[in-house]
């Protein structure tokens, strides 16, 4: 369901699968504790084709509010169109905005220039 990788200086984090509702809490979990354990490093989250999903919408946005607390930048990638109007109009308007990209090299390049 996910796997990780760091790319120039980013935590590339990829959602593979839907993790469904049952699988929400699980998917949260597990990219909160990617995250925590790589903290301070910039975070760029991968929706794939498969994950796109409320679910995985859902642990996204829970992700992007954990990591506005740690301080840790963080964007998205998502190939849906519907997908990324969906992150960006759920996004808490309390935290860092949420950049969502189309594109995995855009949203890698883009973050680690932003935290630089």
């Amino acid at each position: 369901m996910l796997s990780h990788a760091l790319e120039h200086g980013v935590l590339v984090v990829t959602v593979d699968q839907d993790p469904g509702i049952g699988g929400r809490a699980e998917l949260s979990t597990r990219i909160t504790q990617l995250v925590g354990a790589h903290a301070p490093t910039p975070v760029v989250i991968v929706l794939g084709e498969a994950a796109s999903s409320d679910a995985a919408v859902s642990a996204v946005l829970r992700a992007h509010r954990l990591c506005a607390r740690l301080g840790v930048l963080m964007s998205v990638v998502a190939h849906s169109a519907p997908i990324r109007r969906l992150l960006e109009g759920n996004a808490d308007d309390l935290c860092p905005r949420l950049v969502v990209h189309a594109r995995v090299d855009t949203a890698i390049s883009t973050t680690f220039a932003a935290a630089a």
